[in-house]
């Protein structure tokens, strides 16, 4: 999933009256309380199967509940909608629900419910972000082919047997496929969705423990606690105003006067003071999440055969432990592969994976780029959403030291773009001219997860177009294995194709990093760097 930003949001210009006169969102105490958090408006509307981001994804999260969900703490893929999924052979699964959830319209979630939802975004006509996460489940040929129009309308690897359960046939053989269906893509959808679609997006309807009631783009998102929910992981405040700020150190200020109660993005430029800003109020630890510089191949001039070399000079040229020291003061670790420690060795986690070709080295930067010859255009533009200080900081910063690498001034420059819906439209439309800022936070942790979705040929979040008919292959065969082991050794050896083309350059890997107000409690970020919304509790 994307990375994320943050936006400027007038304190107390909130159209929704709240329960509270306060501006941090206030409440009645206990379980009334409304919790107030610093947000970004997503990219796209909120369909499941449309949303690769982080803002989009925060709403999913509290919106929806799916077949499994990930474990707050360990990031364990456990049964939710789900009671059981079974398989014999690891290509074709029975998939039974759970009695009892219901949509917070009042509508029965049913396994229809997954499959209508399944089969809508994988359609090509319904031009899905997501769709590709369906394309091992068999008939996704026929309704998304790579040219031409769709010659089905559902996918003939889904069968509905009864209210409660459904059976799904994948191409091939995909051992961990079950742990996937934590991921809001495949979220159920109710009728709703497809009987009046517009309303439907204008105030989703979902069967998590929170609703949308009401959305102010530019301003506020509000979710409240949604009283009929049935899950276990019942909301445990009255609900979460999503406030919108174009300046996460804005949003910081907001927060330390008393007119905010969580920023889930601490930026840069005050990690100095946060501890004593803050004290036990400042969370900072590991997450899936790593940031790159990705290259849009689809330009002629990134495209090119060699310029190998010159990535994996510039890749030479950052001084990575400088930047993570000083300007993030270590809740960065410098990258040394492709996927994060968060996922462990034991899953496929490799610090030695990326080699020289991380290590910062000015002498050997300066060769490999001009034996690949020189930068394309001869100055490197590197873009970014400008809507957060911290982005700037860094990208200053690893221009300055390309530019001391290469002993040239301004051989790198930032280029900001204004808010991050902005940057990710662009990025989409495939119109970036030069290397951009690639944030990926896990969307479920394996190691498929970290590489699949980047770096396959047409992958939904293959954003420069790279491609590699030898990554593809090993990617396929590590899908098919049965055995962990082989699964994992296959998708190493799939990374190896990445550094060896330097398919993206890995910066470093992120902490969660937040801040919360004197009036909430019980403040946790999960390894995804996402705030457990439906803990936190309001005084």
């Amino acid at each position: 999933m994307r990375g994320a930003a943050q936006a400027k949001w007038a304190a107390c210009a909130v159209a929704v009256v709240l329960a509270a006169s306060a501006c941090g969102g206030g409440g009645a105490g206990g379980a009334e309380g409304v919790v107030s958090s610093s947000w970004a408006d997503p990219q796209n509307p909120l369909e499941p199967a449309n949303t690769n981001e982080v803002q989009g994804g925060k709403v999913l999260d509290m919106l929806f509940r799916g077949l499994k969900r990930y474990d707050a703490k360990t990031g364990e893929a456990k049964d939710m909608v789900a009671e059981k999924i079974e398989t014999k052979d690891s290509q074709n699964f029975t998939v039974t629900i759970k009695d009892g959830w219901a949509f917070s319209n009042g509508e029965k979630v049913t396994a229809k419910s997954f499959v209508d939802a399944w089969n809508y975004g994988a359609h090509l006509k319904n031009n899905q972000k997501n769709a590709p996460f369906f394309g091992q489940i068999e008939g996704y040929d026929k309704v998304h082919p790579e040219k031409g129009q769709a010659t089905a309308d559902t996918l003939s690897g889904l069968k509905v047997t009864n209210d409660r359960t459904f059976t799904v046939k994948l191409t091939q053989k995909f051992s961990t496929w079950p742990e996937t269906l934590g991921y809001a893509a495949f979220a159920p959808l109710p009728r709703a969705f497809f009987d009046d679609h517009d309303a439907w997006l204008s105030k989703p309807v979902g069967n998590g423990p929170y609703t949308v009631e009401s959305y102010a783009k530019g301003s506020q998102m509000s979710m409240r606690k949604w009283d009929g929910y049935n899950g276990p992981d019942k909301a445990q405040n009255g609900g979460v105003d999503l406030k919108v700020y174009t300046d996460n150190n804005t949003a910081y200020t907001d927060l330390t006067a008393g007119n905010l109660d969580l920023v889930d993005d601490v930026p840069a430029s005050q990690l100095k003071n946060v501890e004593a800003d803050l004290g036990d109020r400042y969370i900072n630890v590991p997450a899936g999440i790593i940031q790159t510089l990705a290259f849009p191949f689809y330009d002629e001039r990134w495209g090119a055969e060699g310029l190998e070399k010159v990535r994996t000079g510039l890749s030479r040229a950052i001084d990575r432990r400088q930047i993570t020291d000083t300007i993030f003061r270590k809740t960065r670790t410098p990258a040394k592969d492709w996927t994060s420690p968060v996922l462990g060795k034991e899953a496929g986690f490799d610090d030695g994976l990326c080699g020289d070709a991380c290590e910062f080295d000015p002498e050997e930067a300066k060769k490999l780029v001009e034996e690949g010859g020189g930068i394309p255009g001869g100055t490197l533009k590197i873009s970014y959403n400008a809507d957060t200080g911290s982005h700037k900081d860094w990208v200053d910063a690893v221009c300055n030291s390309i530019n001391n690498a290469l002993g040239k001034a301004n051989s790198c420059v930032g280029n900001p773009i204004g808010t991050f819906a902005d940057s990710r439209n662009q990025i989409t439309q495939s119109k970036m001219t030069g290397p951009f800022r690639a944030g990926w936070q896990m969307d479920y942790p394996l190691i498929q997860n970290f590489l699949q979705p980047l770096y396959y040929t047409n992958a939904s979040s293959n954003d420069g177009k790279w491609s590699s008919p030898e990554f593809d292959k090993l990617v396929d065969e590590a899908n098919a294995e049965s055995d962990v082991a082989k699964v994992i050794a296959k998708f190493q050896k799939a990374e190896k194709v990445v550094r060896d083309e330097m398919a993206a350059i890995p910066l470093w890997y992120q902490n969660g990093s937040a801040g919360y107000s004197e009036r909430i409690s019980n403040v946790a970020l999960n390894p995804f760097s996402v705030p457990v919304y439906n803990e936190i509790k309001v005084s």
